[in-house]
Protein backbone atom coordinates (compact mmCIF):
# COMPACT_ATOMS: atom_id res chain seq x y z
CA UNK A 1 0.00 0.00 0.00
CA UNK A 2 2.85 2.37 1.05
CA UNK A 3 4.67 1.70 -2.24
CA UNK A 4 1.60 2.66 -4.23
CA UNK A 5 1.18 5.95 -2.28
CA UNK A 6 4.81 7.02 -2.57
CA UNK A 7 5.45 7.89 -6.18
CA UNK A 8 9.01 7.69 -7.41
CA UNK A 9 10.54 10.77 -9.11
CA UNK A 10 10.38 9.07 -12.49
CA UNK A 11 6.69 8.11 -12.11
CA UNK A 12 5.83 11.62 -10.95
CA UNK A 13 7.55 13.16 -13.99
CA UNK A 14 5.67 10.81 -16.32
CA UNK A 15 2.38 11.71 -14.63
CA UNK A 16 3.20 15.41 -14.93
CA UNK A 17 4.00 15.06 -18.62
CA UNK A 18 0.71 13.29 -19.15
CA UNK A 19 -1.15 16.09 -17.43
CA UNK A 20 0.55 18.64 -19.70
CA UNK A 21 -0.43 16.66 -22.79
CA UNK A 22 -4.04 16.52 -21.63
CA UNK A 23 -4.26 20.18 -20.62
CA UNK A 24 -5.19 21.68 -24.02
CA UNK A 25 -8.10 19.26 -24.41
CA UNK A 26 -9.35 20.11 -20.92
CA UNK A 27 -9.06 23.86 -21.58
CA UNK A 28 -10.85 23.50 -24.95
CA UNK A 29 -13.69 21.51 -23.39
CA UNK A 30 -14.13 24.07 -20.64
CA UNK A 31 -14.15 26.98 -23.11
CA UNK A 32 -16.76 25.50 -25.45
CA UNK A 33 -19.74 27.81 -25.78
CA UNK A 34 -22.89 25.72 -26.21
CA UNK A 35 -25.71 27.67 -27.83
CA UNK A 36 -29.25 26.27 -28.12
CA UNK A 37 -30.98 27.49 -31.30
CA UNK A 38 -34.79 27.56 -31.30
CA UNK A 39 -36.80 26.71 -34.41
CA UNK A 40 -40.46 25.79 -34.74
CA UNK A 41 -39.86 23.69 -37.87
CA UNK A 42 -39.42 19.90 -37.67
CA UNK A 43 -36.17 18.04 -38.33
CA UNK A 44 -37.32 17.14 -41.85
CA UNK A 45 -37.94 20.75 -42.92
CA UNK A 46 -35.29 22.09 -45.30
CA UNK A 47 -34.74 25.17 -43.11
CA UNK A 48 -33.90 22.90 -40.17
CA UNK A 49 -31.63 20.78 -42.35
CA UNK A 50 -29.85 23.99 -43.40
CA UNK A 51 -29.36 25.29 -39.87
CA UNK A 52 -28.04 21.90 -38.72
CA UNK A 53 -25.48 22.00 -41.50
CA UNK A 54 -24.52 25.53 -40.45
CA UNK A 55 -24.12 24.32 -36.85
CA UNK A 56 -21.91 21.41 -37.90
CA UNK A 57 -19.66 23.65 -39.99
CA UNK A 58 -19.41 26.24 -37.19
CA UNK A 59 -18.34 23.55 -34.73
CA UNK A 60 -15.70 22.22 -37.10
CA UNK A 61 -14.37 25.64 -38.17
CA UNK A 62 -14.07 26.91 -34.58
CA UNK A 63 -12.44 23.64 -33.43
CA UNK A 64 -15.38 23.03 -31.10
CA UNK A 65 -15.19 26.43 -29.39
CA UNK A 66 -18.74 27.28 -30.54
CA UNK A 67 -21.34 24.51 -30.56
CA UNK A 68 -24.83 25.34 -31.87
CA UNK A 69 -27.46 22.90 -30.58
CA UNK A 70 -30.49 23.02 -32.91
CA UNK A 71 -33.74 22.50 -30.97
CA UNK A 72 -36.28 21.70 -33.69
CA UNK A 73 -40.06 21.40 -33.65
CA UNK A 74 -40.58 24.15 -31.07
CA UNK A 75 -39.23 21.91 -28.31
CA UNK A 76 -38.03 24.91 -26.28
CA UNK A 77 -41.62 26.15 -26.04
CA UNK A 78 -41.29 29.36 -28.07
CA UNK A 79 -44.00 29.87 -30.69
CA UNK A 80 -43.20 31.37 -34.10
CA UNK A 81 -44.26 34.97 -33.33
CA UNK A 82 -42.25 34.87 -30.05
CA UNK A 83 -38.87 34.04 -31.57
CA UNK A 84 -37.55 37.58 -32.10
CA UNK A 85 -38.49 38.59 -28.55
CA UNK A 86 -37.05 35.37 -27.08
CA UNK A 87 -33.61 36.07 -28.56
CA UNK A 88 -33.84 39.80 -27.73
CA UNK A 89 -34.53 39.06 -24.07
CA UNK A 90 -31.86 36.35 -23.81
CA UNK A 91 -34.39 33.56 -23.19
CA UNK A 92 -32.60 31.63 -25.93
CA UNK A 93 -29.24 32.63 -27.48
CA UNK A 94 -30.14 31.87 -31.12
CA UNK A 95 -33.22 31.27 -33.29
CA UNK A 96 -34.41 30.64 -36.83
CA UNK A 97 -37.09 33.34 -37.13
CA UNK A 98 -39.92 33.62 -39.71
CA UNK A 99 -39.96 37.31 -40.58
CA UNK A 100 -43.67 37.77 -41.37
CA UNK A 101 -44.62 36.30 -37.97
CA UNK A 102 -42.82 39.17 -36.20
CA UNK A 103 -44.86 42.03 -37.70
CA UNK A 104 -46.60 42.68 -34.38
CA UNK A 105 -43.21 43.80 -33.03
CA UNK A 106 -41.55 44.93 -36.26
CA UNK A 107 -44.01 45.74 -39.10
CA UNK A 108 -41.12 46.26 -41.53
CA UNK A 109 -40.51 42.49 -41.55
CA UNK A 110 -43.76 42.08 -43.49
CA UNK A 111 -42.55 43.69 -46.73
CA UNK A 112 -42.06 40.35 -48.55
CA UNK A 113 -45.67 39.43 -47.82
CA UNK A 114 -47.06 42.34 -49.87
CA UNK A 115 -48.98 40.62 -52.71
CA UNK A 116 -47.34 40.69 -56.14
CA UNK A 117 -44.40 42.82 -54.98
CA UNK A 118 -42.11 39.99 -56.15
CA UNK A 119 -42.98 37.61 -58.97
CA UNK A 120 -40.05 35.21 -58.69
CA UNK A 121 -37.08 34.25 -56.56
CA UNK A 122 -34.93 36.38 -58.89
CA UNK A 123 -37.15 39.37 -58.03
CA UNK A 124 -36.87 38.50 -54.35
CA UNK A 125 -33.06 38.58 -54.55
CA UNK A 126 -33.28 42.14 -55.88
CA UNK A 127 -35.69 43.12 -53.10
CA UNK A 128 -33.36 41.60 -50.48
CA UNK A 129 -30.55 43.82 -51.74
CA UNK A 130 -32.53 46.75 -50.34
CA UNK A 131 -34.22 44.94 -47.44
CA UNK A 132 -31.18 43.28 -45.91
CA UNK A 133 -29.68 46.49 -44.43
CA UNK A 134 -33.12 47.21 -42.92
CA UNK A 135 -33.34 43.68 -41.49
CA UNK A 136 -29.89 44.05 -39.97
CA UNK A 137 -30.92 47.34 -38.31
CA UNK A 138 -34.08 45.75 -36.94
CA UNK A 139 -32.32 42.76 -35.39
CA UNK A 140 -29.60 45.04 -33.99
CA UNK A 141 -32.31 47.18 -32.37
CA UNK A 142 -33.57 43.93 -30.85
CA UNK A 143 -30.12 43.11 -29.37
CA UNK A 144 -29.21 40.60 -32.08
CA UNK A 145 -26.77 40.01 -34.92
CA UNK A 146 -28.15 38.65 -38.18
CA UNK A 147 -26.20 35.70 -39.58
CA UNK A 148 -28.15 34.69 -42.69
CA UNK A 149 -31.60 34.69 -44.28
CA UNK A 150 -33.30 32.10 -46.53
CA UNK A 151 -36.71 32.40 -48.26
CA UNK A 152 -39.60 30.00 -48.18
CA UNK A 153 -40.79 28.70 -51.57
CA UNK A 154 -43.35 30.80 -53.42
CA UNK A 155 -47.16 30.69 -53.09
CA UNK A 156 -49.78 29.21 -55.45
CA UNK A 157 -53.56 29.24 -55.82
CA UNK A 158 -54.58 25.57 -55.62
CA UNK A 159 -58.07 25.22 -57.17
CA UNK A 160 -60.62 22.76 -58.55
CA UNK A 161 -60.86 24.73 -61.78
CA UNK A 162 -58.33 26.00 -64.32
CA UNK A 163 -58.36 29.81 -64.27
CA UNK A 164 -56.70 31.70 -67.12
CA UNK A 165 -58.66 34.95 -66.71
CA UNK A 166 -59.33 36.91 -63.54
CA UNK A 167 -63.10 36.54 -64.10
CA UNK A 168 -62.70 32.75 -63.75
CA UNK A 169 -61.72 33.31 -60.09
CA UNK A 170 -64.88 35.22 -59.22
CA UNK A 171 -66.65 34.01 -56.09
CA UNK A 172 -64.42 30.96 -55.45
CA UNK A 173 -64.20 30.27 -51.72
CA UNK A 174 -60.50 29.96 -50.93
CA UNK A 175 -58.58 29.29 -47.74
CA UNK A 176 -55.95 31.92 -46.94
CA UNK A 177 -53.31 31.92 -44.15
CA UNK A 178 -53.18 35.63 -43.25
CA UNK A 179 -54.80 39.03 -43.74
CA UNK A 180 -52.51 40.04 -46.62
CA UNK A 181 -53.62 37.00 -48.61
CA UNK A 182 -57.23 37.56 -47.54
CA UNK A 183 -57.24 41.15 -48.82
CA UNK A 184 -55.48 40.10 -52.03
CA UNK A 185 -57.89 37.27 -52.84
CA UNK A 186 -60.90 39.48 -52.12
CA UNK A 187 -59.45 42.23 -54.34
CA UNK A 188 -59.17 39.83 -57.29
CA UNK A 189 -62.79 38.72 -56.85
CA UNK A 190 -62.48 35.56 -54.76
CA UNK A 191 -64.20 34.86 -51.43
CA UNK A 192 -61.33 34.46 -48.99
CA UNK A 193 -61.71 32.57 -45.72
CA UNK A 194 -59.02 32.85 -43.02
CA UNK A 195 -58.36 29.27 -41.84
CA UNK A 196 -55.36 27.87 -39.88
CA UNK A 197 -53.35 25.17 -41.65
CA UNK A 198 -54.49 22.54 -39.14
CA UNK A 199 -58.14 22.99 -40.26
CA UNK A 200 -57.48 23.32 -44.00
CA UNK A 201 -57.87 19.67 -45.06
CA UNK A 202 -61.14 19.37 -43.14
CA UNK A 203 -62.42 22.52 -44.89
CA UNK A 204 -61.46 21.05 -48.29
CA UNK A 205 -63.04 17.65 -47.63
CA UNK A 206 -66.28 19.18 -46.33
CA UNK A 207 -66.53 21.58 -49.28
CA UNK A 208 -66.30 24.65 -47.02
CA UNK A 209 -63.64 25.92 -49.43
CA UNK A 210 -62.85 25.09 -53.07
CA UNK A 211 -59.25 26.21 -53.06
CA UNK A 212 -56.19 26.99 -50.96
CA UNK A 213 -53.57 29.76 -51.09
CA UNK A 214 -50.26 28.20 -50.00
CA UNK A 215 -46.94 26.79 -51.24
CA UNK A 216 -46.44 23.65 -53.30
CA UNK A 217 -44.58 22.22 -50.29
CA UNK A 218 -47.75 22.51 -48.18
CA UNK A 219 -49.77 21.21 -51.12
CA UNK A 220 -47.77 17.99 -50.95
CA UNK A 221 -48.14 17.84 -47.15
CA UNK A 222 -51.92 18.14 -47.58
CA UNK A 223 -52.13 15.69 -50.53
CA UNK A 224 -54.12 18.31 -52.44
CA UNK A 225 -54.53 15.98 -55.43
CA UNK A 226 -57.22 14.21 -53.41
CA UNK A 227 -59.36 17.37 -53.56
CA UNK A 228 -58.08 19.73 -56.26
CA UNK A 229 -57.01 19.56 -59.89
CA UNK A 230 -54.95 22.68 -60.64
CA UNK A 231 -52.30 24.83 -58.98
CA UNK A 232 -51.70 28.30 -60.39
CA UNK A 233 -48.23 29.89 -60.36
CA UNK A 234 -49.29 33.29 -59.04
CA UNK A 235 -46.10 33.72 -56.95
CA UNK A 236 -48.12 36.27 -55.01
CA UNK A 237 -46.31 36.37 -51.66
CA UNK A 238 -42.99 35.49 -50.02
CA UNK A 239 -41.44 35.18 -46.59
CA UNK A 240 -38.01 34.33 -45.18
CA UNK A 241 -36.32 32.78 -42.18
CA UNK A 242 -33.68 34.89 -40.42
CA UNK A 243 -31.05 33.20 -38.23
CA UNK A 244 -29.85 35.50 -35.45
CA UNK A 245 -27.75 35.43 -32.29
CA UNK A 246 -28.23 37.45 -29.09
CA UNK A 247 -25.59 40.19 -28.91
CA UNK A 248 -24.70 39.51 -25.26
CA UNK A 249 -23.90 35.96 -26.35
CA UNK A 250 -22.14 37.17 -29.50
CA UNK A 251 -19.72 39.23 -27.37
CA UNK A 252 -18.64 36.05 -25.56
CA UNK A 253 -17.25 34.69 -28.84
CA UNK A 254 -13.70 35.70 -29.75
CA UNK A 255 -13.28 38.16 -32.66
CA UNK A 256 -11.51 35.44 -34.66
CA UNK A 257 -14.41 33.01 -34.21
CA UNK A 258 -16.96 35.76 -34.88
CA UNK A 259 -15.28 36.27 -38.27
CA UNK A 260 -15.28 32.52 -38.94
CA UNK A 261 -19.02 32.32 -38.18
CA UNK A 262 -19.87 35.39 -40.30
CA UNK A 263 -17.78 34.09 -43.21
CA UNK A 264 -19.43 30.67 -43.01
CA UNK A 265 -22.92 32.24 -43.00
CA UNK A 266 -22.04 34.31 -46.08
CA UNK A 267 -20.63 31.25 -47.86
CA UNK A 268 -23.59 28.97 -47.10
CA UNK A 269 -26.46 31.43 -47.64
CA UNK A 270 -26.49 31.16 -51.48
CA UNK A 271 -26.52 27.35 -51.18
CA UNK A 272 -29.40 27.56 -48.71
CA UNK A 273 -31.38 29.71 -51.17
CA UNK A 274 -30.89 26.92 -53.70
CA UNK A 275 -32.41 24.39 -51.26
CA UNK A 276 -35.54 26.56 -51.12
CA UNK A 277 -35.78 26.63 -54.90
CA UNK A 278 -35.23 22.87 -55.00
CA UNK A 279 -37.96 22.27 -52.39
CA UNK A 280 -40.38 24.15 -54.65
CA UNK A 281 -39.32 22.16 -57.74
CA UNK A 282 -39.56 18.83 -55.93
CA UNK A 283 -43.00 19.66 -54.53
CA UNK A 284 -44.32 20.81 -57.92
CA UNK A 285 -43.20 17.49 -59.40
CA UNK A 286 -44.98 15.59 -56.60
CA UNK A 287 -48.22 17.54 -57.11
CA UNK A 288 -48.09 16.75 -60.85
CA UNK A 289 -47.31 13.09 -60.14
CA UNK A 290 -50.36 13.08 -57.86
CA UNK A 291 -52.54 14.16 -60.77
CA UNK A 292 -52.60 17.96 -60.52
CA UNK A 293 -51.81 20.35 -63.38
CA UNK A 294 -49.57 23.40 -63.10
CA UNK A 295 -51.12 26.52 -64.65
CA UNK A 296 -48.85 29.38 -65.74
CA UNK A 297 -50.67 32.70 -65.35
CA UNK A 298 -51.28 34.48 -68.70
CA UNK A 299 -49.66 37.96 -68.82
CA UNK A 300 -53.02 39.76 -69.14
CA UNK A 301 -54.38 37.98 -66.06
CA UNK A 302 -51.23 38.74 -64.05
CA UNK A 303 -51.37 42.40 -65.09
CA UNK A 304 -54.99 42.64 -63.89
CA UNK A 305 -54.14 40.93 -60.58
CA UNK A 306 -51.32 43.42 -59.98
CA UNK A 307 -53.54 46.34 -60.97
CA UNK A 308 -56.30 45.38 -58.52
CA UNK A 309 -53.87 44.84 -55.64
CA UNK A 310 -51.42 47.71 -56.36
CA UNK A 311 -52.99 49.77 -53.58
CA UNK A 312 -51.67 47.22 -51.05
CA UNK A 313 -48.09 48.34 -51.81
CA UNK A 314 -49.04 51.99 -51.30
CA UNK A 315 -51.07 51.13 -48.20
CA UNK A 316 -48.09 49.28 -46.69
CA UNK A 317 -45.71 52.20 -47.29
CA UNK A 318 -48.16 54.58 -45.61
CA UNK A 319 -48.61 52.23 -42.66
CA UNK A 320 -44.87 51.53 -42.34
CA UNK A 321 -43.03 54.69 -43.51
CA UNK A 322 -39.58 53.08 -43.11
CA UNK A 323 -40.49 50.66 -45.91
CA UNK A 324 -40.93 53.38 -48.54
CA UNK A 325 -37.25 53.84 -49.40
CA UNK A 326 -36.33 50.15 -49.96
CA UNK A 327 -39.62 49.37 -51.75
CA UNK A 328 -39.28 52.33 -54.12
CA UNK A 329 -35.62 51.52 -54.79
CA UNK A 330 -36.61 47.95 -55.64
CA UNK A 331 -39.50 49.05 -57.90
CA UNK A 332 -37.19 51.48 -59.69
CA UNK A 333 -34.62 48.76 -60.38
CA UNK A 334 -37.42 46.47 -61.62
CA UNK A 335 -38.69 49.34 -63.82
CA UNK A 336 -42.08 49.17 -62.16
CA UNK A 337 -42.32 52.80 -61.04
Amino acid sequence: MGASVKLGRRTALKAGAGALVMAPAIVRAQSTLKLPLATVWPDSNFHTVNVKRFAAEVKQATSGAVEIDVKAGGQLGFKGPEQLRAVRDGLVPMADILNIQQIGDEPMLGVEGIPFLCGSEADLKVLHKYLRPEYEKIVLKNNQTMLYTVPWPTQYLHLKIKAETIDALKGIKIRVPDKNAQDMCNDIGMAAVLIPWGETIAALSSGAVAGVSTSAVSGVDGKFWEFLKYFHATNHAWSSEIVTINNDTWKKISPANQKIIKDLAAKLEPEFWQTSEQADKDSKAKLIAGGMQLVEIPPAMMAEMRKRTAHMITDFMKRVPASEKPIKAYLAEMKRT
